[in-house]
């Protein structure tokens, strides 16, 4: 099926069990511990062994030699594989990090070895009887040093274009009555998943199957068979539950690769799990930036001059954090100007988190948004307000295809109590505490992609679907089921979902708020077609017919659903491909997050007080996960505002706190109320599910609205991430 003009009414548009706040349908297996992770396929493999990577103890250089003779004679040692035996491997298609390095190294705890032995802890102890020696180079370890050198990206699939310019932004800006012109940083931040990357990899003969957590089972696919030399028919890749990804599994990493490696050398099935130290600089991670802004504006606060450039860094050929991304289409302004450049570092890869690009630009933009307010002496969410636009403001004409960007704002404001909010930092004090409010806008792309699925009706009614869509928390599983349902006319409990493995139909797995909207489209396109394949068997048009309660109706006539596949079973599959509309619309997500903190007078300890989201993102499919989704990501925002960061050991050129004990992120007692608006509607030019992405919406602006609201408690502006209390203690008068 293909997705080719704005969607009519449709079967979808019943709402009987889509759109409503639906419990997960796998829940029960999670609570009970019974759904099955990654490396818990025991009953899959018989006797696997183990393997345990070894990571490059230096930061950059060449390996001079690998003494394995203490090692291979360790108790239960297996095999030991390192590139010098691992055949050719070349880099995936979408990760530039070479998955098993030797001899030279690219950056800090690269993978150089995997040991493999009977248990975990032989293959762990093996592995510190390896004696590597080394040869090091000067690395490139700091983006601030590098900066000024650094050159413009390079366009790719993955990147937007270098520069952009409309109109004469030099000199609008330069005229400006109003003008602002600051620079903003953002730190290196990690993933911090629950569940560490891993994989059990098993051969037999040339066919090789894979069960790992990863979001994205075609790139999977495509990216070991490229690693690997293999043909992509030789490979079966599993990942029925992920305990947690935020872009961080995207595709394959070393743990995959060492696993397949193994389990070859070893010639039984691997287990390979990266502990949880080795993850953030063996794996990838979301890049620090260096943002200046710059925003002209006439005394009345219409913007007219607005400029974004970001720097970040990378490995070669790696990608940048596209940080400009929001400010190209959030507020109006005639003259217009972004600009992306990157550094080589040799640091670990640098690649998507969570809302890639709009995360980070947004903790800079939103920030100089208030500033700007400042300066004009108008209320934050008046100015935001001022300067919305309903068109492209870098194509005009070309329109929103839904915006209500503004209603986030007031309704937000008017459900906080924005009112109560004192213009002057500073002026509210509680005891010991400094109160103040921030607000932040937000916005993120909704990109819809082309997505199949199976689906096979049973005589007993019941329907399945097929699909290598991933579940990475985020309810995918239920939101299809609830597509089957409606479509099919039957309760979530006579549908059965099978995901994440990629002999099913290939979708764009989880990734860029893109999966729900585009699975459950693909899941819609081939419950049209067992529509019709149900109309045939029963020997009824399908014109007309109606698939209500278990049972189809046409005209005087009902028949019960299963009686279509009495004979057989009925299979069918179709994909929802797209055509021009998201050229012709602009098609994003908008929101606005408002915060609360108090910050302690006497230690410059932030404590957020209270959280409010109000978004807006189409139909929204269900309105349960849809809530869980964006209150992680308010969560993980105030993390990003006043906890993360991987510290850069700039002279060793490592991440220091490479473990959870040292990269802090928030926990309950953190996070003392969060309440969340979803403004429903319908977007019918997104596909016949008329809905959109959610999960990374809900992050973007919240760490600027916690900045703007540590700054009303205490008119301390900081703008350099994270905000901990050493950047605000000396500058506290503890009198008020």
């Amino acid at each position: 099926m293909k997705f080719e003009t704005p969607a009519g009414a449709n079967p979808i548009d019943q709402l009987k069990v889509i759109g409503r706040p639906t419990d997960r349908i796998e829940g029960p297996l999670k609570t009970t511990g019974t759904a099955t992770y990654a490396y818990e396929y025991n009953d899959a493999v018989a006797n696997p062994a183990y393997g345990y990577v070894v990571g490059a103890a230096i930061a950059k250089g060449r390996i001079k030699s690998i003494d394995q003779s203490k090692a291979k004679a360790a108790p239960g040692v297996l095999a030991i594989v390192t590139a010098a035996t691992a055949g050719p491997l070349k880099t995936g298609q979408f990760y530039v990090d070479k998955l098993l390095a030797g001899p030279d190294i690219d950056h800090y705890h690269q993978a150089v070895a995997v040991v493999v032995a009977e248990t975990f802890e032989q293959a762990r102890a093996a592995a510190s009887l390896l004696k590597i020696s080394y040869t090091k180079t000067k690395g490139a370890f700091d983006l601030a040093a590098a900066k000024d050198s650094a050159p413009l990206i390079k366009p790719g699939p993955f990147s937007p274009p270098p520069t952009t310019n409309v109109g004469n932004f030099e000199g609008a800006f330069a005229s400006a009555p109003v003008k602002l012109d600051e620079t903003y940083t953002t730190p290196d931040q990690t993933h911090a998943m629950m569940e560490p990357h891993a994989t059990i990899a098993k051969w037999d003969g040339d066919k090789l199957t894979c069960w790992a957590s990863i979001q994205q089972i075609n790139w999977g696919v495509r990216d070991i068979a490229t690693v690997l030399g293999i043909p992509k028919e030789n490979i079966r890749l599993i990942s029925a539950f992920i305990g947690g990804g935020f872009g961080g599994k995207g595709t394959v990493l070393s743990d995959i690769i060492a696993a397949a490696l193994a389990a070859r050398a070893a010639g039984r099935p691997v287990k390979v799990t990266l502990p949880r130290p080795l993850i953030a600089n063996n794996t990838t991670h979301r890049p620090a930036t260096i943002q200046r802004i710059r925003i002209g504006a006439t005394p009345d606060g219409t913007i007219t001059a607005i400029g974004h450039e970001s720097w970040s860094g990378n490995l070669p050929g790696g990608i940048s954090e596209t940080a400009t991304a929001s400010t190209r289409l959030l507020y109006a302004g005639a003259n217009r100007f972004t600009q992306l450049r990157m550094a080589v570092l040799d640091l670990a890869e640098g690649s998507a988190m969570r809302a890639p690009g709009e995360a980070t630009g947004m903790m800079a933009m939103e920030i100089a948004m208030d500033e700007m307010a400042e300066k004009l002496n108008m209320d934050p969410v008046t100015f935001r307000i001022k300067n919305d636009t309903q068109e492209d403001p870098e194509k005009p004409g070309r329109k929103f295809s839904s915006r209500k960007l503004v209603e986030c704002l007031q309704t937000g404001a008017e459900q906080f109590g924005w009112n109560k909010r004192q213009a002057k930092p500073g002026s509210v004090r509680e005891g010991q505490w400094l109160i103040g409010m921030g607000v932040a806008s937000a916005i993120r792309g909704a990109p819809v992609m082309k997505s199949a699925a199976r689906v096979r009706l049973s005589r007993e009614g019941i329907v399945t679907v097929e699909t290598d869509m991933t579940d990475i928390g985020t309810g995918s599983y239920t939101i299809i089921g609830q597509t089957a349902a409606e479509m099919m006319g039957v309760t979530l409990d006579n549908v059965v979902v099978k995901l994440g493995d990629s002999t099913f139909p290939e979708s764009p797995g989880s990734g860029g708020q893109w999966g729900a909207a585009s699975a459950t489209s693909g899941v819609y396109a081939a419950c049209v077609k067992l529509r019709e394949a149900v109309a045939n068997s029963l020997g009824i048009s399908i014109e007309g017919a109606e698939f209500i309660d278990g049972q189809v109706r046409a005209g005087n006539r009902s028949y019960p659903l299963g009686d279509a596949a009495k004979a057989a079973e009925l299979v069918v599959q179709d994909e929802m491909t797209y055509g021009t509309l998201s050229k012709e619309y602009a098609q994003d997500t908008f929101g606005a997050h408002f915060v609360e903190v108090g910050v302690n007078s006497y230690t410059g300890v932030i404590r957020i007080r209270r959280m409010l989201a109000v978004c807006h993102a189409g139909r929204i499919l269900n309105p349960k996960a849809a809530r869980s989704q964006v209150i992680g990501a308010m969560t993980m925002g105030v993390g990003a505002a006043l906890m993360e960061e991987l510290v850069v050991d700039k002279q060793v050129g490592f991440f220091v706190n490479h473990d959870l004990a040292g990269y802090e992120v928030p926990v309950h007692a953190d996070i003392p109320h969060q309440e969340v608006i979803l403004l429903d509607d319908v977007d019918p030019t997104m596909s016949p599910m008329k809905a959109k992405g959610i999960g990374e919406l809900g992050l973007v602006g919240v760490a600027a609205a916690v900045a703007n609201a540590v700054y009303n408690a205490t008119g301390i502006r900081v703008r350099e991430y994270p905000i901990t209390l050493d950047k605000l203690i000396d500058k506290l008068s503890i009198n008020g």
